[in-house]
């Protein structure tokens, strides 16, 4: 499938996103084009390109019932919209790594030798990572995503909210996911807005900018 763009011009999309929670429901996204948004989504950088976001659509009307005792604030979002974008960072993902670096020799993208002299720097650092520091790692990494696909949801036509306030406890196991694997990061709700965002005040750069 090409790309179906609706907007093309960089200024409008970045400048023109607003978080949308009142959305018309009789606007749904195929499965086609959600996996080309995603496609999308993820030329966002990844820590040592590990891209260990990974994404539960929720579309389906039983899926959406499974999210709503989980969403808590942000009901109408999950109601009203095409989806439910669930974000989750795979703490396992450095098992994706000879995929990816072999995928890019193949590919010729990278020399077969920097893959070799990569992955055995970075195996045993990987191996070393706490938990915590797993998880601070894939939650950079999953925002990198989260911001990529609101943006490219605006390229394409749709609106966006993205979403904190959930059960970050229980999601994972609601979602048939393995909490020991997958880390919860961010919702971001699509579809085409019932209700336009508000725009908001944004702090000039003088205001939160250090020079040294």
């Amino acid at each position: 499938m090409e790309n179906t763009y609706k907007e093309n011009d960089f200024s409008t999309i970045l400048k023109g996103r607003r978080s949308v929670r009142n959305y018309d429901p009789t606007v749904k996204i195929s499965e086609e084009e959600m996996m080309q948004i995603i496609n999308d989504t993820v030329t966002a950088p990844s820590s040592i390109n590990m891209q260990p976001w990974r994404f539960v659509v929720v579309a389906s009307e039983e899926g959406k019932k499974t999210l709503e005792p989980l969403v808590q604030f942000n009901k109408l979002q999950n109601e009203t919209s095409a989806a439910m974008i669930v974000i989750f960072g795979d703490l396992d993902n450095f098992a994706q790594a000879e995929k990816i670096y072999g995928t890019a020799v193949e590919q010729n993208l990278m020399p077969k030798e920097v893959k070799d002299r990569q992955l055995a720097m970075f195996a045993p650092v990987m191996e070393q990572m706490t938990l915590a520091e797993k998880q601070q790692t894939v939650l950079i990494d999953g925002s990198l995503a989260a911001m990529n696909l609101m943006l490219t949801a605006r390229a394409y036509g749709y609106d966006t909210n993205p979403i904190g306030g959930f059960d970050r406890k229980n999601i994972t196991e609601a979602l048939e996911l393995d909490p020991e694997q997958y880390y919860p990061i961010m919702i971001v709700s699509i579809g085409k807005a019932q209700e336009a965002g508000y725009p908001s005040y944004r702090l000039p750069a003088e205001d939160i900018t250090f020079w040294r």
